[in-house]
């Protein structure tokens, strides 16, 4: 298919009315031509997971002047699958997920809703990008996000991108004053290191809710979480392929008794 200008997939895991998800369609918006396609709730946390229990639903609306939009029932994930397969029925030029509201740095790429559907995207052919800002407000403030989105989307419509591309971005809380430039980086070491607050509800009921504290590990240079400290946006190129090739070459050899060649 033919297709005039760049076409931008958007959508995000805060759900389609988050400020976020605004923010980047104003970044990038006189870029081509911007479908959005995002769930109807907050999703987040979702990681990669699709719905194969129950039907979906999928409603087109009119949320964004001018900008074809549609809200699912259905996971991040989900919403990129019916964009490349019932509203586009073509591969978009790119795929941007987010804005986030909140870090998604490090092991949280793991769980992040925002980053899966990029990923999901990716899979798919398209050069993509999870963006996210670590702060968790509503009324977050997007200016400095907003830039690195259109720098980055900028680039990567000016230089063909590999069709499996996938970039997780994140932007640290800053001024125009504070904020120091994007740095390419790697995921640190990290960790969540989670608690468990047992509650009783007011049927006397046991409850859980999940508490917790971030743990960086990492005592390199060059991370993702050094670099937004610091007060650069972090860009950190992420593969799907979750293959160790270095344990695979350890097992072939300390396992060559059981391990065919």
């Amino acid at each position: 298919m033919t297709i005039d200008r760049p076409v931008l997939l958007i959508t995000n895991d805060d759900g389609i009315t988050a400020p976020g998800i605004r923010a980047l369609i104003e970044a990038v918006k006189d870029l081509g031509k911007i479908v959005v396609v995002a769930p109807d709730s907050p999703q987040s946390g979702m990681g990669h997971a699709v719905t194969i229990g129950e039907p979906l639903r999928l409603y087109q609306v009119q949320i964004f002047d001018g900008i074809e939009a549609w809200e699912s029932s259905g996971t991040p994930v989900d919403c990129v699958k019916l964009a490349r397969d019932i509203i586009l029925n073509y591969k978009p030029t790119l795929c941007l997920s987010g804005i986030n509201h909140g870090a998604n740095h490090s092991i949280n790429v793991i769980y992040s809703g925002t980053m899966s559907a990029a990923m999901e995207a990716a899979i798919e052919g398209v050069p993509s990008v999870g963006f996210s800002l670590l702060d968790y407000r509503y009324d977050a403030d997007f200016t400095i996000a907003k830039d690195v989105v259109r720098t980055i989307a900028q680039k990567m419509l000016a230089q063909k991108m590999p069709d499996h591309t996938l970039l997780n971005v994140n932007i640290p809380i800053a001024t125009k004053e504070t904020f120091k430039g994007i740095k390419l980086c790697r995921q640190a070491n990290a960790k969540w290191q989670e608690e468990f607050d047992k509650r009783v509800d007011p049927r006397g009921k046991d409850y859980y809710w999940m508490t917790g504290k971030f743990l960086n590990m990492d005592e390199g240079t060059g991370t993702d979480v050094e670099a937004l400290a610091e007060k650069y946006a972090s860009v950190v190129p992420v593969k799907f392929d979750l293959t160790d090739y270095t344990m695979k070459d350890k097992l072939q050899n300390d396992w060559g008794d059981i391990i065919t060649k």
